[in-house]
């Protein structure tokens, strides 16, 4: 996985968080982006995360416990875990009770902000956002949300947003950064010791830290 690809899908993952005050200028949406739309959720909102990172940059530096609840609360305002972890598993997660689910996904979350959530800090934030188009899923899963981060020059960065409808609000349970998706590359990575071992398990050594959410980096 390309450097700062996994810190990038969760700050990615992040920007389409609960509405809030937009604390920067998105760049204009196309006419599909349409007030309580997916498209609207993630264009107003984007900003408005990358930039409560850049004003507090300093306060989290010195604190990272106030980084790491700031990450954790906005990711569980927006980000469908329990789904997300059931995709993750596949095969796996057939049958699976809903507390082992839960495990699963709670030990995935919290392993992910150990290891990444410090490197949020590192990559620059000052990024406007471009959504580009909203399609639905197959079999009426949801939908897409294609946007772009763009950088002061540099190339834009394709992300792509999959939200589905979830306790009455729309919901991410995956991102593609560059086409690389949270869910397939974590699914890649547990497969073997889930085949091996129980959900439980897996989970428990997620939290102990035997086990790390850390794909290999790829060029």
């Amino acid at each position: 996985m390309k450097k700062l690809l996994i810190p990038l899908a969760i700050a990615a993952t992040l920007a389409a968080a609960a509405p809030g005050l937009a604390l920067a200028q998105a760049a204009k949406a196309p006419a599909a982006a349409t007030q309580g739309s997916p498209s609207k959720l993630v264009l107003d909102n984007s900003q408005r995360i990358l930039s409560a990172l850049e004003s507090r940059r300093a306060e989290f530096t010195r604190d990272r416990g106030a980084l790491r609840q700031f990450v954790m609360t906005e990711f569980n305002n927006m980000f469908d875990r329990d789904y997300a972890a059931r995709q993750v598993l596949g095969r796996h997660g057939r049958g699976a009770s809903d507390a082992d689910i839960k495990a699963f996904a709670d030990a995935l979350a919290d392993g992910l902000m150990q290891r990444y959530g410090s490197s949020l800090l590192d990559f620059n934030t000052q990024l406007r956002v471009r959504v580009t188009a909203e399609s639905p899923l197959p079999r009426g899963l949801g939908v897409k949300v294609s946007s772009e981060l763009l950088r002061s020059g540099g190339d834009a960065i394709p992300v792509d947003y999959l939200l589905r409808q979830s306790g009455g609000q729309w919901k991410v349970f995956d991102v593609m950064v560059e086409g690389v998706s949270f869910v397939q590359t974590f699914r890649q990575q547990f497969d073997g010791e889930l085949q091996r071992k129980s959900i439980q398990q897996v989970a428990k050594e997620l939290r102990s830290g035997q086990l790390q959410a850390a794909p290999a980096n790829r060029k």
